[in-house]
């Protein structure tokens, strides 16, 4: 699995998500380009200890689907989305671009050896890097980049 903390996946990352333009439309779901970049923000903000969306720690969560947030298996098309990562409104989209690029150069810079998350428990610094990738990945597909 590829893992946001090695280099070349991060340039790979940044390439793709640099394709996004406001006019970039999604193949599967109900978000707008500018949501979705909002919607991937909110995973590192939740890991940076910016915001918790009321998450709390949650065993049935951590055993039944920890693994499946970092392993190679992609995620299905239209799985549910948790309640404080939803988004409805509308959002700019280059505002919402430079956010999430921020993040993720935050993400990388604070490299800890390991995460905590507040409903799924501790990661590791690779099971972590491999979670924000596979999001990221999921979502940038979504949008053909």
């Amino acid at each position: 699995m590829k893992n946001l903390h090695e280099q070349p996946t991060y340039n790979e990352t940044v390439e793709r998500i640099a394709q996004l333009t406001p006019q970039s439309t999604a193949t599967w779901g109900k978000m707008n380009v500018g949501q979705m970049l909002c919607h991937c923000k909110k995973p590192f903000e939740v890991i940076l200890g910016k915001k918790d969306f009321g998450f709390k720690p949650n065993i049935l969560l951590q055993w039944l689907f920890k693994k499946s947030i970092y392993n190679d298996k992609p995620w299905r098309k239209g799985m549910p989305t948790a309640k404080g990562f939803k988004v409805v409104e509308d959002k700019d989209f280059d505002h919402e671009k430079n956010e999430l690029l921020m993040l993720i150069d935050a993400f990388r810079a604070q490299k800890a050896a390991e995460y905590n998350h507040p409903a799924f428990g501790n990661f590791t610094q690779e099971q972590c890097g491999q979670m924000q990738y596979k999001h990221l990945d999921h979502h940038l597909k979504q949008f053909g980049a």
